[in-house]
């Protein structure tokens, strides 16, 4: 007997939990967005609408030193995001398409652990490792560090996308004479561009992002933007503190954005 399929929001309470939920996730950055725009020097008086905290983050007394900061979260997600993208392209093909060989499982449980461990047991770990070799802290600890966390988060999308497409299309090509090399860089490697588009841009959210792993990691002197806000809020929360927040809020939007058009064109083709 076939079993009918359930409408989960004929359920009671779906609705109420739905808004409990959204607002409980969105109200914050609503309300850091609004007072983002406050005209106060206090986050706790309202006076008007103004862009002056976001002029203040380009020319205000703490400019610099966030000018610095974004240049290195930026680079570093870039460089981090490139890396680990095309580590975990080269994974999930070995995966997925080398069929079974001998330590298989335990190379999917490798890739998969950074997801399972909390992030503060790998910053610890991190910061020993690099201790344990005498490295000295800095711009390039912290690079190093973002590449390895943000692998499995990009192969995650990749190695779906891989799975989604058929092996027939290989075979088709190689039957055609095409050698495995050019069956995988003419025929699966453009089906698997929006799974490696979207990898790379949730890699370098990630790693735009990251706060445990880059404080435990960096050295004397190198800020990101997570931890040049966290040292400002610590003598007291600013406006401008609100301004930078909502420009990193809109830049995950924007990224956001992107992956659900990329994948939005490619499901339409």
């Amino acid at each position: 007997m076939a079993r009918g399929k359930y409408d989960i929001k004929a359920f009671p309470g779906f609705l109420p939990m739905t808004i409990l939920c959204l607002v409980i996730l969105y109200a914050p950055l609503v309300v850091v967005t609004i007072y983002s725009l406050n005209d106060s020097n206090s986050i706790t008086n309202w006076e008007g609408v103004s862009f002056r905290w976001y002029a203040d983050v380009f020319t205000g007394p703490e400019s610099e030193k966030f000018k610095v900061a974004a240049w290195n979260s930026f680079t570093i997600a870039i460089i981090a995001a490139t890396v680990s993208t095309t580590i975990a392209t080269l994974a999930a093909t070995a995966m997925v398409r080398g069929g079974t060989f001998k330590l298989r499982t335990v190379s999917f449980g490798l890739i998969s652990l950074p997801l399972m461990v909390p992030e503060i047991v790998t910053a610890v770990a991190t910061l020993i490792f690099f201790n344990s070799i005498g490295f000295t802290r800095g711009y390039l600890t912290i690079l190093m560090a973002h590449i390895a966390f943000c692998i499995p988060f990009a192969y995650m999308p990749i190695s779906a996308r891989m799975q989604g497409i058929e092996d027939s299309y290989e075979q088709a090509a190689m039957d055609l004479y095409a050698t495995k090399r050019q069956a995988f860089t003419r025929i699966l490697l453009p089906l698997m561009w929006p799974g490696i588009i979207s990898g790379y841009i949730l890699a370098f959210i990630i790693s735009l992002d990251d706060f445990i792993i880059t404080n435990f990691v960096k050295g004397a002197g190198v800020e990101t933007l997570p931890t040049a806000i966290f040292g400002s809020v610590k003598q007291g929360i600013k406006p401008n503190i609100m301004a930078i927040s909502t420009m990193l809020l809109a830049v995950s939007i924007i990224m956001v954005t992107i992956s659900y058009f990329v994948s939005k064109s490619d499901n339409t083709k």
